[in-house]
């Protein structure tokens, strides 16, 4: 793409077979509506769906990529996910990525439209395999999700790296879907053109109907639980003591569920994501994979807090737990997975702190560290929400966006699941926390996912203040000595790859600087206001 670089995109130079087709597809764009639905399969790093999306879809529109990525199982899968994600990403246009092989993620398109009141793709780009019989398929399907009058383009109908007759190349598949389809098209394209561009003349039929949506269990069943969580540097020990937790409380011999985890990588070094990965025990059928964040996401322009907001738009999920990475899991997560939603698109726990909100947004407040989510429809209006990024209105961020965004889209969760402030302010009475009162009390007896509120390292007037147990991370320099679970949390690392660590020479001398750090802070800060008071003093006598 010409000035890539410029632009930010993230394309390999030696892989462009797009810029020579450019034309011909502008000379297609008037046969298309506007703001058309677009339909790829096979992105690789999106040099196509970029072209579509800033081009065909100028004034708006979507696109949906399907490309299976390796599954997200290897190195250089995950690579071109990173890269497609990231140059979607800055055309700043509606775009969905599914890392599945093409049948399964258009069969799922196929039964997702059946529920549409306007169904159907308005231009199809199939670049997915070089195999005659998947070629077929994928056109087959396609054609179903295609609506009347769509165009349709197959590539690669005279690729050179395998005899055209064979079924190791598409020709064969291509030939035979427009011999089955015969009399249902405009042919757009020459037989010596690299590609055949179809317009659709027959009407769209789907061709079948679906059961109901399938429960949480049976989606559990054949695709496993999801997990989310996000971390850097100073979170990393945090990150794996609750994925630790959760894999083994949740992947036991008797039930070794299926277990998928996504990590939102906010500033982990290579030794990090070694030690995290090393960290999960042998049981259960768990996957671990490490999400890059792209340049533009508001993780890397405003902090890693807000990487749960990233989250909605970056995991190739429907549906994920999200942790923040300062849990201690205690119990097993299928039945907050089972959760139903009752067709809204969060579920989370209401926040001890502040359970009616604050000055900046008043009425029932979540607490954002375990949120159950629907991600399909998060994405719906992903925007609106990356707006409110931009406010200075917010004193608890990201948190206070998702209560804003979803403040009739979420419903509450038992408190368990998410068990803020034990030994600290979860004991002290305020008006707001009456009508809790009794959900706190069975947080504080049976806690299911305890979440250490709090700063990693307190200023030391907090840890001063007689009123106040403060509350911090258990690895930070103070650790957490009110919380009932500090010690457990401990326990849990010692089975993590940081096992030994609280007695090694490097977390000693850490924590050594960053308590000094604390207590030159509260001189100066002391001494800054004595000078104050000093100077008012002085005034007032004269």
């Amino acid at each position: 793409m010409a000035n890539a670089e410029e632009k930010g995109y993230l394309f390999t130079s030696t892989q462009d077979w797009v810029s020579d087709k450019k034309e011909t597809w502008r000379r297609l764009f008037p046969f298309v509506c506007q703001n058309p639905r677009v339909l790829e399969i096979g992105s690789w790093e999106g040099r196509s769906a970029v072209f579509l999306l800033t081009e065909l879809c100028s004034s708006g529109g979507e696109i949906v990529c399907v490309d299976h990525f390796d599954l997200l199982t290897s190195t250089a899968g995950q690579e071109r996910y990173r890269k497609l994600t990231h140059n979607l990403g800055l055309t700043k246009k509606q775009f969905r990525v599914m890392d599945e092989f093409s049948i399964p993620a258009l069969t799922k398109l196929l039964a997702e439209e059946t529920a549409c009141a306007s169904p159907g793709y308005d231009w199809i780009y199939i670049d997915g395999s070089h195999e005659a019989s998947d070629t077929f398929l994928d056109g087959e399907l396609a054609w179903r999700l295609a609506k009347k009058g769509a165009v349709i383009i197959f590539d690669d109908y005279h690729w050179d790296a395998e005899p055209e007759s064979s079924t190791h190349h598409p020709k064969r598949g291509i030939d035979a879907f427009l011999l089955l389809h015969r009399g249902e098209f405009e042919l757009l394209s020459a037989p010596s053109d690299y590609q055949v561009i179809l317009k659709k003349t027959a009407e769209m039929r789907i061709g079948f109907l679906v059961k109901p949506k399938p429960s949480v269990a049976e989606e559990e069943m054949w695709g496993g639980m999801k997990l989310a969580i996000a971390a850097d540097s100073k979170y990393a020990m945090g990150a794996a003591v609750a994925i630790r937790s959760a894999v083994e409380t949740t992947c036991t011999v008797e039930d070794p569920s299926r277990l998928s985890i996504y990590v939102l990588d906010c500033g982990l070094d290579d030794d990090e994501k070694r030690m995290i990965q090393e960290s999960i025990p042998g049981q259960g059928d768990v996957t671990l994979v490490f999400l890059t964040l792209p340049d533009n996401s508001l993780a890397k322009k405003l902090g890693g807090v807000w990487a749960k907001v990233d989250a909605i738009r970056l995991l190739p999920v429907e549906r994920v737990i999200y942790l923040d990475a300062d849990v201690l899991v205690l119990r097993n997560l299928k039945d907050l997975w089972k959760t139903d939603l009752e067709g809204k698109t969060l579920g989370a726990a209401r926040d001890v702190g502040f359970p009616n909100g604050h000055d900046s947004i008043r009425g029932p407040y979540f607490n954002a560290g375990v949120i159950l989510m629907d991600v399909a429809l998060a994405r719906k209006n992903w925007g609106e929400l990356e707006a409110l990024s931009k406010q200075d209105q917010l004193p608890f961020l990201d948190q206070d966006a998702l209560n804003i965004h979803f403040r009739e889209e979420w419903i509450a969760i038992d408190q368990e699941w998410n068990a803020q402030g034990l030994g600290t302010y979860a004991d002290l009475h305020t008006v707001d926390r009456e009508e809790l009162a009794a959900n706190i009390a069975a947080m504080k007896a049976r806690p299911r996912i305890v979440h250490f509120t709090g700063p990693v390292h307190p200023t030391m007037a907090e840890v001063l203040n007689p009123f106040v147990k403060y509350s911090a991370k258990p690895w930070g320099y103070a650790s957490a000595p009110n919380h009932p679970f500090g010690s457990t949390w401990w326990k849990v690392l010692g089975r993590t790859a940081w096992k030994g660590v609280q007695t090694s020479e490097g977390y000693i001398q850490s924590c050594k600087a960053r308590y000094e750090e604390a207590v030159e802070t509260a001189k100066y800060e002391f001494e800054k206001v004595l000078e104050k008071t000093t100077i008012n003093a002085q005034v007032s006598g004269s």
